[in-house]
């Protein structure tokens, strides 16, 4: 499912959009087919042990590279959104939510809205995903009406 959904539909769309708006060539060497055929046809205990997967990849990379990279957490493709709506985007953010028809088209209370914002914004808060979604409503709505 990753191979056909998530990876082309998802993570490599984004990371291809993000190296050609930064003039950079990205290589995703790991999807090559050689690389996947060579994957398919590794028996499972090469594949996954005890919950921890990518076992052959593992076992190689420990001749290479010190185990507390191997082993650290996944991090993902985020972007800073908390800091850029305190940040470079507080402005743009701020005249969104300032728009009366959000409130008066979609019945939003803007006392919550301006609170949330206020909290995020002094970083009492970490409210960027909420504020996100709000955010893209009425920029949507500033565009198609």
């Amino acid at each position: 499912m990753d191979t056909m959904m998530y990876m082309v539909d998802d993570v490599l769309t984004k990371v291809d959009r993000a190296s050609m708006a930064a003039s950079l060539e990205v290589r995703v060497p790991l999807i090559d087919h050689r690389v996947i055929e060579f994957g398919w046809r590794l028996p499972a205990h090469l594949k996954i042990d005890d919950g921890v997967g990518k076992i052959a990849l593992r076992r190689i990379l420990q001749k290479y590279v010190p185990d507390d990279l191997i082993n650290r957490p996944k991090t993902g493709f985020g972007v800073p959104l908390a800091a850029w709506l305190r940040g470079p985007l507080r402005d743009w953010a701020n005249d969104l939510l300032a728009r009366p028809a959000l409130y008066d088209d979609f019945g939003l209370d803007r006392r919550v809205i301006d609170r949330a914002m206020k909290d995020h914004q002094a970083g009492a808060t970490n409210n960027a995903h909420r504020l996100w979604s709000i955010l893209m409503l009425s920029a949507w709505q500033q565009r198609w009406q």
